[in-house]
């Protein structure tokens, strides 16, 4: 089937993740309400007149409505559960949050300094306006989570890419038209939790990585030892994570790369009998799959969850989602993450990400920016 502008996350699709609407079958593929097709017109005076369909919308027609599996009645006990639990993205070499306020927010993101829009930073700006004034980059134009516009470049024309570290992992932070840049920062929490499973399991583990954008997680996953199945809908995001696989040098390592629709690629994995050590899921509100296929956050999440505890395997070491912009507590993907676990002991621990501001050097800790919502299964 859809870093995280969550925050897209082509949804089940996956869709550029939530985020952004240009590559993520995660949180970045477009994420806008599904275009009715030709196969009905109104015929004035009386009902609407059937019209044979295009051939292509036949068959879009057909993947929309695929119906998916009934979600399972679960029995047994719930997991433990730990709530809510912050989790904290604070300076690192390659990233920090320099500042925010006033609807923005101000980051360091390698060489260059950053403007976007942020629609949780309720606060006045901390620095003085010269300090903002001096970015390189200002993202301008439509200021909802997935709206298109264009970067202005106040210093001088920057190219498209630019080379990143994070977790001793490269790859490209990339202007994109929806304000992403092919990372999303406040996920190191779950990469470094990540990379600690897989460091210290004694075995490789399988690591399913959904809506999985422009494939940093799966880079540091699989440079700690993983094998990974990258899972995004959308082609851009795949071509993205590519050339950063080739970035960081890690041409050689266990990933398998695969452009679909998350629903129907788990549905095929449940089927086969497959079973993945950790399963990573950072969907999008709404996105579109390769074939048109629709995803939409509040219809389809308990049952993606659903499959994905069906191949989880017996020594499975954790279950991972993240959710961007939606109307919700994170207590609504918490209860829903326990129901879902029934029977299987554990825990689930559920709060939010953040991200620590750190001024101009990244070292002055200030306020703290809320990013997204997530729930974790762990076995123990």
């Amino acid at each position: 089937m859809k870093e995280k502008d969550r925050r897209s996350k082509n949804a089940s699709v996956t869709a550029a993740k939530g985020r952004g609407a240009e590559a993520r079958g995660g949180r970045h593929e477009q994420r806008h309400p599904p275009v009715k097709g030709p196969g009905v017109k109104a015929r004035s005076g009386g009902p609407p007149a059937k019209v044979a369909p295009e051939k292509g919308e036949r068959q879009r027609s057909a993947q929309e409505a695929l119906p998916t599996r009934p979600v399972r009645q679960r029995t047994g006990d719930k997991p433990a559960e730990t709530v809510p639990l912050i989790l904290e993205t604070a300076a690192t070499a390659g990233y920090h949050l320099i500042d925010s306020g006033n609807g923005e927010k101000l980051e360091q993101y390698g060489p260059y300094r950053i403007v976007r829009p942020e629609a949780q930073a309720l606060w006045p700006k901390a620095l003085p306006p010269s300090v903002w004034e001096n970015a390189d980059a200002v993202f301008t134009g439509d200021t909802d989570e997935d709206g298109m516009g264009r970067w202005r470049f106040p210093r001088e024309v920057l190219g498209e890419t630019w080379p990143m570290q994070l977790l001793d992992t490269d790859f490209l932070g990339r202007f994109t038209s929806f304000r992403h840049v092919g990372v999303f920062p406040e996920q190191l929490a779950h990469w470094s939790w990540v990379k600690d499973q897989v460091a210290t399991a004694g075995r490789p583990l399988k690591v399913l990585n959904l809506f999985g954008y422009t494939g940093v997680a799966s880079l540091i996953a699989a440079k700690a030892g993983a094998e990974v199945t990258h899972v995004d809908a959308s082609k851009k995001a795949i071509g993205w994570a590519r050339e950063n696989q080739t970035l960081t040098r890690a041409e050689k390592l266990p990933i398998r790369w695969i452009c679909d629709d998350a629903m129907k690629f788990i549905q095929r994995e449940e089927r086969r009998g497959s079973r993945y050590d950790i399963i990573l899921t950072d969907p999008p509100k709404f996105g579109r799959g390769p074939n048109g296929e629709v995803w939409q956050l509040f219809d389809h999440l308990a049952a993606m969850l659903d499959i994905c505890r069906e191949i989880l395997s017996a020594d499975a070491r954790g279950l991972v989602l993240t959710a961007y912009s939606i109307r919700a507590s994170f207590y609504s993907i918490h209860e829903l993450m326990r129901e879902t676990m029934r029977g299987r002991g554990g825990r689930v621990e559920s709060g939010e990400l953040i991200i620590r501001e750190g001024g101009l050097d990244g070292k002055e800790p200030g306020r703290a920016l809320s990013t997204s919502l997530f729930s974790r299964w762990v076995p123990k």
